[in-house]
């Protein structure tokens, strides 16, 4: 018995060597910056990860698209190139997942609860599954929270949007919303937006504070307007070969890993995003103007119509979904 167990001492010791010097190695590309929910996100899963599995998964994090721009990272992914994603979920249209664009849809999820609604949910979780044909396993969502437009001219009111040219990410849904408005929509690469607004190529574009802030945008557009318009959230990803390939207990404590991490990166994001708001504001480079009441609502009328104009690209049936989900989550 005592020789036993001193062979399993050997066996263990062995493995824990055998591991610290050929961890497993995932690499965690991004395009955001490291200061960002997202990067700091995927920062809090390094650390927990790394110490759930006590060395044997080692994470690389590449953010500010070190590795990989926008339109390559997904496929980059899929050749196995890169083991972890967090892609924004407009990304997956593109890629034949169609009804990801739901969450582009203009003012359809109004409030935080009802995003949690809806993410939480089994809406959520049947979403995630779809990826699977893909060959991606989808792992959590992690939020960033709600849109905003800057500009060089003051955007009150949709009539303020004719001919002006918006950056967007590739998106029809985007596409449509920014007709919608009398804008001319212009697909950038998020690394190319900067240069973009300072030579004139686009004349603004929509994010969320805590992006507008970190990539500096507000230094090279004048205006800012608090519409909360549109949602920007993410899809932690994983290559679902390599991920099927990994040992049992180490999937069990990298799930463990990432639900942790998810509660810290969507706490965050609104806090980062309020903190940024207020840094633009103080920066004076940037003139922040929040829609009344009012303005909201014109914004919404004249936005409501993409809705029916995606129901043949998204599906009738998943937009009613997660107007029905809002609408509990809002008590209505």
């Amino acid at each position: 018995m005592k020789l036993q167990s001193l062979l399993f001492a050997a066996v263990t010791v062995f493995a824990a060597s055998a591991y610290a010097q050929n961890p497993i190695v995932i690499k965690f590309s991004h395009v955001v910056a490291a200061d960002t929910p997202k990067g700091k996100g995927a920062q809090k899963f390094k650390e927990l990860a790394e110490a759930a599995t006590k060395g044997r998964v080692k994470i690389e994090l590449y953010p500010n698209s070190q590795l990989y721009k926008d339109k390559e990272e997904l496929e980059a992914l899929q050749l196995g190139s890169v083991q972890m994603l967090a892609p924004s979920l407009s990304k997956f249209g593109p890629l034949g997942v169609k009804e990801f664009e739901v969450y582009d849809l203009p003012y359809i999820l109004p409030s935080k609860a009802a995003l949690a609604r809806v993410n939480e949910g089994p809406v959520g979780k049947s979403l995630l599954k779809k990826l699977e044909s893909k060959g991606i396993v989808g792992l959590a969502f992690w939020d960033n929270g709600f849109k905003e437009m800057t500009a060089n001219k003051p955007l009150r009111t949709p009539a303020d949007f004719k001919g002006t040219k918006m950056r967007i990410q590739s998106s029809k849904v985007l596409d449509a919303q920014m007709r919608a408005l009398g804008a001319n929509p212009q697909v950038l690469a998020f690394s190319e937006v900067y240069q973009a607004m300072q030579t004139g190529v686009v004349d603004g574009s929509e994010n969320t504070p805590s992006n507008i802030y970190t990539q500096k945008v507000h230094e090279v557009q004048k205006h800012l307007t608090v519409s909360d318009h549109g949602y920007i959230g993410y899809a932690v990803i994983v290559n679902k070969k390599f991920w099927d390939a990994l040992p049992a207990d180490i999937r069990t404590s990298l799930d463990g890993a990432m639900k942790e991490a998810t509660k810290y990166a969507n706490d965050i994001a609104q806090k980062e995003n309020d903190a940024a708001l207020d840094a633009i504001r103080k920066s004076g480079k940037t003139e922040v103007y929040t829609l009344t009441p009012q303005e909201k609502a014109a914004w919404r009328a004249a936005l409501l119509p993409v809705q029916k104009t995606m129901e043949d690209r998204i599906g009738k049936e998943l937009i009613a979904t997660f107007n029905k989900e809002a609408a509990a989550a809002e008590g209505k």
